[in-house]
């Protein structure tokens, strides 16, 4: 709690002014509540929870992972609610726009909820692998993990990488089966996705204590979790306090020494415009006070370097959905901390009598690539505000900051390439920048290689694809064409009619796919995608792409025009927005590009007949959305990313340019 002259400062006109500044934080609270200080804040957390310790012993550490849409962020909000946390909305850690517009998790998220005298911190991770970064940065920081499994599906591809980041930390996953309220689940099922799961410990290489994992089966939806099979449970028992008692059961107290100097690791980083950095990270020994002074560290080849001395200015903890401040946490604890400028994640904060720097987590490689470069086409500059290759590059730099698993690394010419595990990774940060009101252009994605004695290798990710039997053959032709190899092909069970296939296939011949297995399966396919391993070059792709229609012409699209290039394949402007040289309107038909002239205008003569005049009727266009342009784009090409479109262009503009460079690669 404040003292009186806190309490002073913070009068209800300044709380005011500066909430009405605040926006919805990745780490799920306003950061509005990070500024408030008052015992009214502190009263709306969890109702009835214990006084604050800083006993190590009554904590449990516990990260919820899973596949995509295996249910982690719905079964985050049923535990809160059973520990009576106020829950505004569905999916209440899922606090980003991104996120609750596409319904997925982009980043990880800690709070903490009480049960039984224990306080449980957990943290929600995302499922998509391009997002795999957030798991391996946060693993790190728990005792236990609860292994989400749809009972329908059973283990998918991103199951087994964040199990196998699990395993590597030593944790002691709980299976949770989901979704046992379906129809098409049966005992029998479940029994069969239990020995799937243990098949994968085992082959992961689990030790013997992590092969004798507990079992429970849940309904996340309807909010209850069972020890036993049930599909309906008691009135008395639909709740999650079977869950709840199995993690305060299985899951260790953290092993954590008060009486040593204070260390914590740095996981998570929020910028506020009040408080600085907000650092997030397990305090991995002692106790930290408001007020301490602290050192901020990291590793170098040599050994360590301090980058910083300052003093702790504010101590926070989450509980429930809001944030409550505190003045002091003790070992074992997830606290956030501000008072710092210097430290980012991966680095340690300390206290002044320690001089050595924790280690950082190891995270995976990053797989593709992309250039985002200052938007020069000739309709630059009508639409965002920040233009300039700097401002492009502060942000870039700030992103790469707080996100790990983004590597920047400035170019040529104002431009800079940006390094991440996959296009819809990559198509977020777009997308945020494009709000922010950016400007920028962007090169197609590109794989990166590796080379082993004199070998190239290239990144191979694991592909799961569900869809109707009637889908199959136009799916394998598509992969055929993109390198892949199939691994295993089975039904589905459960599921007449629907077949389930298991392939390998090179990262770059899935770049654009998933729009195309989306159109070839009409919407009813499945495909779920992970990182897999580096191997040998599998060679060119096939024909995965049409040529395109290029404008020769600067100004107003017309009907008129477009009326005589629907002919020649599927266009994506419609009449009334601007073109300009070397802008891509369309699909050509057949495999070469050819440059049109979508701003013609119908010539007029004094000369009236009574069908002159007839309505044009066009075809509705294709549009394209960010994550369809990445993945459409080939590598002479660029996409026009503004606040308000999103265009397609040629590199080179000049048509003449174009074809003398055509020849000369011939040549």
């Amino acid at each position: 709690m404040a003292g009186p002259l806190l309490r002073s400062l913070w009068s209800n006109t300044t709380r005011r002014s500066f909430s009405s500044q605040s926006s919805p934080s990745k780490f799920g609270y306003s950061l509005s509540s990070l500024r408030s200080f008052s015992a009214a804040t502190a009263s709306s957390a969890v109702a009835g929870a214990p006084s604050s310790s800083l006993d190590p012993n009554r904590l449990r550490n516990v990260a919820v992972i899973a596949h995509v849409d295996h249910g982690k962020t719905t079964l985050m909000d049923r535990l809160l609610r059973q520990c009576g946390a106020d829950i505004p909305h569905e999916r209440a850690m899922d606090s980003i726009n991104l996120e609750r517009e596409r319904g997925i998790t982009i980043s990880s998220k800690v709070t903490s909820i009480f049960w039984k005298e224990n306080e449980l911190n957990m943290v929600d991770t995302p499922g998509h692998a391009d997002f795999g970064g957030e798991v391996e940065r946060v693993v790190g920081m728990v005792e236990g993990a609860i292994l989400v499994v749809d009972a329908g599906e059973g283990p998918l591809a991103q199951t087994k990488f964040v199990l196998a980041k699990a395993l590597k930390y030593g944790l002691r996953p709980i299976l949770l089966l989901n979704k046992v309220d379906r129809p098409s689940v049966t005992e029998e099922r479940c029994d069969e996705v239990e020995s799937l799961v243990f098949d994968l410990f085992a082959n992961l290489g689990a030790t013997e204590e992590q092969l004798d994992f507990p079992v429970l089966y849940a309904s996340a939806k309807e909010g209850w979790a069972s020890s036993t099979y049930t599909k309906d449970p008691p009135v008395d028992a639909k709740n999650m306090a079977d869950l709840l008692d199995a993690v305060v059961r299985h899951v260790q107290p953290p092993k954590a020494n008060l009486d040593e100097p204070f260390l914590m690791l740095v996981s998570m980083m929020e910028k506020d415009f009040y408080l600085g950095r907000i650092l997030t990270g397990r305090v991995t020994s002692g106790v930290v006070r408001v007020g301490d002074r602290v050192n901020g560290l990291r590793k170098t080849d040599s050994g360590s370097e301090k980058i910083e001395e300052a003093k702790v200015v504010k101590l926070m903890k989450k509980k429930g959905t809001t944030i409550v401040s505190i003045d002091a946490a003790g070992a074992g604890d997830i606290i956030c901390m501000a008072g710092l400028a210097a430290p980012s994640i991966g680095h340690t904060v300390a206290s002044a009598e320690v001089t050595t720097a924790l280690p950082t987590v190891e995270l995976d490689p990053p797989t593709i690539s992309m250039t985002f470069g200052v938007n020069d086409s000739p309709l630059a500059g009508r639409d965002g505000t920040h233009l300039t290759g700097g401002r492009i590059g502060d942000r870039l730099m700030a992103e790469a900051e707080t996100n790990l698993a983004i590597n920047v690394i400035p170019g040529l010419s104002e431009s800079y390439e940006v390094q991440g595990r996959g296009e819809l990774q990559l198509g977020i940060l777009i997308e945020n920048m494009r709000r922010e009101g950016f400007e920028l252009s962007v090169s197609p994605p590109k794989v990166m290689y590796k080379t082993d004695k004199g070998q190239r290798l290239e990144p191979i990710e694991e592909v799961t694809i569900e869809i109707n039997e009637e889908h199959v053959g136009l799916v394998m032709e598509a992969l055929s064409h993109r390198r892949a190899e199939v691994i295993d092909m089975g039904p589905v069970p459960g599921n007449d009619g629907r077949t389930r296939l298991s392939l390998t296939c090179p990262s770059r011949g899935l770049v654009g796919y998933r729009c195309v297995f989306s159109s070839d399966t009409r919407g009813t396919g499945f495909m779920h995608r992970a990182f897999l391993t580096y191997e040998k070059y599998r060679g060119p792709l096939g024909n995965v792409r049409k040529g395109v229609l290029v404008s020769m012409g600067f100004g107003t699209i017309t009907a008129h025009s477009l009326m005589s290039l629907e002919a020649r394949g599927i266009l994506f402007v419609s009449p009334g927005l601007d073109s300009y040289d070397g802008m891509i309107i369309g699909e050509h038909s057949r495999d070469t590009d050819l440059d049109v002239n979508p701003v013609r205008a119908k010539e007029l003569t004094n000369i009236r007949s009574a069908g002159k005049d007839e309505n044009v009727k066009l075809s509705p266009p294709r549009l394209m959305t960010l994550e369809e342009a990445i993945g459409y784009v080939a590598s002479d090409e660029l996409i026009e990313v503004t606040p308000k479109t999103i265009r397609l262009r040629k590199r080179c503009l000049d048509v003449n340019k174009r074809k003398s460079l055509s020849k000369r690669a011939k040549e």
